[in-house]
């Protein structure tokens, strides 16, 4: 039995095959192509680029290929096999052919991916399939694309998938380092059964994508098929078209096998039936099924009356016969949804909802709930999240005083001290004394953790505001009585009152009340700044390491101590002032008198040293042992030595 198209539907097809599609035997442009499931593999000669690739795929309504699972990689490798079968033995080397992966400039490697950042051309960047060549190279500077590596020459290439390399995605005229072509993927809605020839014939397929083949596995939808009959060449021919019957059912119109001959009846491919043959006494015959299944209506096709039998399903979806067992839904696990394909799950990314008060983590399948920075989760009957009390006794991390905010908290320090550290945590003292130019006090400035003291050189005395020096009758005498506290001998200088100046907020120096006269302990960590400023006119000063002052001292004592220290200089004021100008002059006269001394020395040494050099630099001779004796008159040589007179004659 045959059966053909007819009316317009026929003219339609007949239009098509004409205009749009070339016919087999006709210089067609054929190519290795390979359908499974419902997607199309296809193998192309081609030295381009990847930019290049990708455009030939998208024109015929593709894209470059994907190999998402190693089911597809199988399908790419038997279009290549396809492909370096049509051809002449090639020489040994190795080829590459582009797929769609690719990674776009700045981009960077991720190593934690399995495929390190790449994405398909079609979309997504998940695959439960890698199969690298090596490591790949860490860049970001430039666009990368992966192809797949073959050994053109390799009698056994079709018994081992291809490596993925990666490198430069190439430009037009350079399409990169042994580029031999490219496979493109196509995705249709459904694929009908390859046509079934009853007697001799050929059948020749010519797909959307304009590529024609005589032994595909499956159709896709759209295609056109052409049937000619007959041992010879001159056999008629009849068309048909890949429809789609129902819903996600797919078939070409026809009922029966094609070019039957009561000639061969079952003997020739199984009369063209896809399980049982039942030949009739007059030569006809009839196709059926065995146990289990049923004939479709093509009367050539079985398929089982238990349509997840074949487990259509993949992965984690689990396969629901429709009522009357003609069909069938894939379901999915919760957390998970189906793909594009409707017959594999992908996890559903619940986060996308908002389900949780602040941040949500997806996870395969579910997602949990997690609390920000400063926050934690809360307990029964509490909000989901609640605050962190950072500031909490024995975890605070703040040197002194410590704010708790919403999440988060803040550090801050007392009057007379600034944050420090690297998180700012800590406090450091603020050196008042140090600001030389703008100097806080008239004469002299005392550092105390957390604030400062003014003080005044001896002679004189602290005014009312605690910063400037009045005259005032102050004596530097020492002491009369016995030191106290067991320090005799060592010398303690006396200051006039000071009090403790700290800084309000608005930079002004503001004086703290505090006990007068009381002394910081000898241990306490004060330094002494004297910042140099005009000293105030009067009897010179010399200066006196001051008392030191704590403004935590006992009150008390403090007020007891500087009644004294007020009585002791009244008294002492005179005489201390006596003393201090005898002690100059004494002093200046033993400096003058050792100078003088010194001076002495130096000139003596001075002189023998210059006469010492004389006396080396004087020349030597033999006569330098000997004197001459003084010449005598020659008169006095004729002298008559016996003359009892000397100088006469007689």
């Amino acid at each position: 039995m045959m059966a053909t198209c007819a009316g317009l539907p026929l003219l339609l097809l007949l239009l098509r095959l004409l205009l749009g599609q070339p016919r087999a035997g006709a210089g067609a442009h054929r190519v290795a192509a390979v359908c499974a499931g419902r997607a199309c593999y296809t193998a192309h000669w081609g030295k381009l680029s990847a930019a290049e690739a990708q455009l030939h795929c998208s024109r015929n309504g593709g894209n470059l290929a994907t190999v998402r699972s190693e089911e597809e990689a199988w399908h790419t490798q038997r279009a290549l096999t396809q492909l370096l079968e049509s051809e002449a033995p090639l020489a040994a080397r190795m080829g590459k052919f582009w797929i769609g992966l690719q990674r776009e400039k700045a981009k960077c490697l991720d190593p934690s991916l399995p495929l390190k950042g790449f994405s398909w051309v079609g979309g997504g960047e998940d695959t439960l399939y890698t199969n690298w060549n090596k490591e790949v190279r860490s860049s970001c500077i430039s666009r990368r694309c992966v192809s797949l590596l073959l050994y053109l020459s390799q009698p056994s290439h079709a018994s081992h998938l291809p490596k993925w390399s990666e490198g430069p995605c190439g430009s037009p005229g350079s399409p990169g380092s042994n580029i031999e072509g490219f496979v493109c993927k196509f995705s249709f809605k459904g694929m009908c059964q390859p046509l079934a020839l009853g007697g001799p014939g050929r059948v020749n397929y010519t797909t959307p994508f304009n590529a024609t083949s005589s032994s595909l596995e499956a159709v896709p939808f759209g295609s056109a098929a052409t049937v000619v009959c007959g041992a010879g060449e001159g056999g008629q021919e009849d068309y048909f078209m890949c429809r789609e019957k129902a819903p996600d059912v797919f078939d070409w119109g026809s009922s029966g096998p094609l070019c039957v001959s009561p000639q061969y009846g079952c003997s020739f491919n199984n009369g063209g039936c896809q399980q049982d043959c039942f030949e009739g006494g007059d030569g006809s015959f009839r196709c059926g099924c065995r146990p289990g299944f049923r004939l479709l209506d093509d009367l050539v096709t079985c398929a089982s009356r238990d349509p997840c039998s074949s487990s259509p399903c993949q992965g984690t979806a689990t396969c629901v016969p429709a009522p009357h067992g003609k069909n069938y839904t894939c379901r999915c696990p919760q957390g998970y949804q189906l793909d594009s394909s409707q017959q594999d799950c992908v996890d559903m990314d619940e986060c996308q909802d908002s389900p949780c008060p602040q941040a949500c983590v997806n996870a395969p399948g579910g997602f949990r709930c997690e609390c920000w920075v400063g926050y934690e989760p809360g307990g029964p009957g509490e909000e989901p999240c609640r605050d962190v009390d950072e500031c909490a006794p024995g975890r605070s991390p703040c040197a002194q005083e410590c704010t708790n905010t919403d999440g988060s908290f803040y550090c801050s320090c007392e009057k007379g001290y600034v944050l420090a550290g690297a998180e700012g945590t800590e406090c450091q003292d603020v050196d008042e004394c140090a600001d030389t130019d703008n100097g806080l006090c008239d004469s002299l400035c005392l550092n105390t953790q957390g604030s400062f003291r003014c003080g005044c050189l001896p002679g004189w005395e602290l005014g009312p505001d605690g910063v400037s020096c009045t005259l005032g009758p102050t004596s530097l005498a020492p002491p009369s009585g016995p030191s106290q506290g067991g320090d005799a001998g060592v010398r303690e200088g006396k200051l006039v009152h000071s009090a403790t100046m700290s800084r309000d907020p608005e930079g002004t120096s503001k004086e703290t009340p505090t006990a007068k006269g009381t002394s910081l302990p000898r241990n306490s960590p004060v330094t002494l700044a004297t910042p140099h400023v005009p000293a105030p006119s009067g009897p010179p000063g010399v200066w006196m390491e001051p008392s030191t002052h704590h403004p935590l001292a006992t009150p008390g004592r403090g007020e007891s101590t500087d009644e004294d220290f007020t009585a002791k200089q009244s008294d002492e004021g005179t005489d201390g002032q006596k003393l201090l100008l005898f002690y100059i002059l004494g002093t200046v006269v033993a400096i003058l008198l050792l100078l003088a001394l010194a001076l002495g020395l130096l000139v003596y040494r001075k002189r023998r040293a210059k006469r010492e050099e004389e006396k080396e630099k004087k020349p030597q001779n033999a006569a330098d042992g000997y004197s001459w004796a003084p010449e005598r008159a020659e008169s006095r040589a004729l002298e008559n030595q016996y003359s009892p007179t000397p100088g006469t004659d007689c």
